[in-house]
């Protein structure tokens, strides 16, 4: 059993049929589903998720707030291992991307990999595979695009 932490970009996916990458995605969440791997999100995901899921442009309409706390709930809080960073965790991202000259919104995909270090992923699964290589190159091997 491998351990794969999702970020925002797959889980969104694979929850909108609708989304250009649902197919590539899906498969992934459904092996976490069954028990053939063990699913990882981070605490950051889950607010980013709300957020895209009540703003997506879905056919032939827009999920509401209420679907989307439900779709959250069912098919990610209870299924994955939620991984929560701290005060210190948090500050070690800042002054990481300090140090490396790194700026603006890709400090949330480093929180999520911070997540993800934290948990000891064997991978991380994501639709944004350059930016999650750049903030952190040291765990480049452990990146995976479907």
């Amino acid at each position: 059993m491998k351990k794969i932490l999702f970020d925002t970009s797959t889980l969104v996916a694979a929850s909108i049929i609708s989304h250009p990458k649902h197919s590539l995605v899906l498969p992934y969440l459904q092996e976490v589903k069954k028990g053939i791997n063990k699913g990882v999100v981070s605490t950051h995901s889950l607010a980013e998720i709300y957020n895209i899921l009540t703003i997506f442009p879905a056919n032939p309409r827009r999920i509401s707030p209420q679907e989307a706390q439900q779709l959250i709930q069912q098919n990610i809080v209870d299924v994955f291992e939620v991984i929560t960073l701290s005060e210190l965790e948090y500050m070690s991202v800042i002054k990481h991307l300090s140090e490396s000259n790194i700026i603006g919104g890709v400090i949330y995909d480093a929180l999520i990999l911070k997540a993800a270090i934290k948990a000891n992923v064997d991978y991380v699964i994501t639709l944004n595979e350059k930016d999650f290589k750049r903030v952190y190159p040291d765990f480049a091997d452990k990146i995976i695009s479907p």
